[in-house]
């Protein structure tokens, strides 16, 4: 593998701009990817690009063949069919025919437990990669790195030494010490308490962009996902249901599945008419839902709300639209489940200093000023 020039300092990764080589060039190519094991079907001719410098998220439930996807990428594992390319390079095109190697490809793998040598120092974990450069070299790039990741000095301690944190950090440096084409990770923060998780996810994302590296990510872990990457694209049943910027994705998901997996969801039954959607709330005029629907006169959706879309407000049970069945607190906020009385199950989500009691009986109101998205009734 060609490297650039030992000498190249971390002031050079200070500008993202100046890291990424093209932002418009594909790094990484999947097309029509598809891996079983006999009766099980892990991914199913799956499809993505991936651009310079981009961070991109493969996100979903255990099973859903993330990690299996990242797996084929690494050629830890052969595909079924398909193909899958990488810096323009065919690394597989599906069976034996043009295989190569996880050590024949440009990936750096960034496992869930670090896999660090424990008899090794912060330094010579770094440099187990460098094969191909003298010892000034090396040093040069370990010293580099130990400043992008802010482990300067640490420079000889032993891994057991370390927090779960810099622990993160050295692994991250030795897959990124021999420059690869793509850094994948595998569920990189599963390891970490929730504080960690929190800063370690801010802190990686930083060194990954300064770096200017393109990356593919893994996780269940939706916060995760939504607050690191470019692009999330999130899977069920081996496919990808949805691909986009963190925003849009959860905004405007575009199927059932992806708007229950990302965030809490609920879902308010409407009966679109002339004078807008009719819903257990009141009626609503179209333009709060997305899309267009001058063609669905009649039809019966199902309307996303999320906590933060809705808020009770005490009511006599003669006007209530519904009654408190259950509180969860989450610290700042209580989110209260509220079964209306024309029989969907909403959750509002109110400050932890408002409280109601169960069975206490609430008006509920939309107060989202973002436009809705909706489904087709099941």
């Amino acid at each position: 593998m060609e490297h650039r020039q030992a000498s190249q300092h971390v002031s050079d990764f200070d500008s993202v701009e100046a890291a990424v080589e093209d932002p418009d060039r594909t790094v990484l190519q999947m097309e029509g990817v598809t891996k079983d094991y006999g009766r099980e079907l892990a991914v199913d001719e799956l499809s993505l690009s991936v651009k310079d410098g981009e961070l991109l998220t493969l996100l979903g439930p255990s099973g859903c063949g993330k990690t299996t996807t990242l797996r084929l990428l690494a050629g830890l594992e052969r595909p079924t069919a398909g193909s899958i390319r990488i810096a323009g390079e065919t690394v597989t095109g599906g069976g034996k025919d043009g295989f190569r190697q996880p050590d024949q490809r440009d990936v750096g793998i960034v496992f869930q437990n670090y896999a660090l040598f424990p008899h090794l120092s912060v330094a010579e974990n770094v440099a187990f990669g460098l094969t191909d450069r003298d010892d000034d070299e090396t040093k040069q790039r370990v010293d580099d790195l130990l400043e992008l990741v802010d482990l300067t000095d640490h420079h000889d301690k032993m891994p057991s030494n370390l927090s779960g944190g810099q622990q993160q950090r050295v692994a991250l440096a030795r897959s990124l010490a021999p420059e690869p084409d793509v850094l994948l990770l595998d569920e990189p923060f599963s390891n970490l308490d929730i504080r960690l998780r929190v800063e370690m996810r801010e802190e990686v994302r930083r060194i990954l962009k300064r770096a200017g590296v393109t990356a593919v990510s893994v996780t269940h872990d939706q916060e995760e996902a939504l607050s690191i990457s470019d692009r999330v694209a999130v899977m069920h049943d081996g496919t990808i249901e949805q691909i986009g910027d963190p925003a849009t994705v959860f905004q405007n998901p575009e199927s059932r599945f992806v708007a229950s997996f990302l965030g809490q969801a609920s879902f308010l039954s409407g009966q679109i008419t002339d004078g807008g959607v009719e819903t257990a709330l009141g009626t609503f005029p179209l333009n709060r839902l997305n899309g267009s629907l001058t063609s669905y006169d009649g039809a019966a959706v199902d309307i996303l709300v999320r906590p933060d879309d809705l808020r009770a407000t005490p009511a006599a049970q003669a006007t209530a639209d519904g009654t408190v069945v259950h509180r969860q607190y989450n610290g700042p906020s209580f989110v209260y489940r509220v079964n209306l009385d024309g029989g969907d199950v909403v959750h509002c989500m109110h400050n932890h200093v408002e409280t109601f009691a169960a069975d206490e009986s609430v008006e509920v109101d939309l107060v989202a000023d973002h436009e809705l998205a909706w489904y087709p009734a099941e």
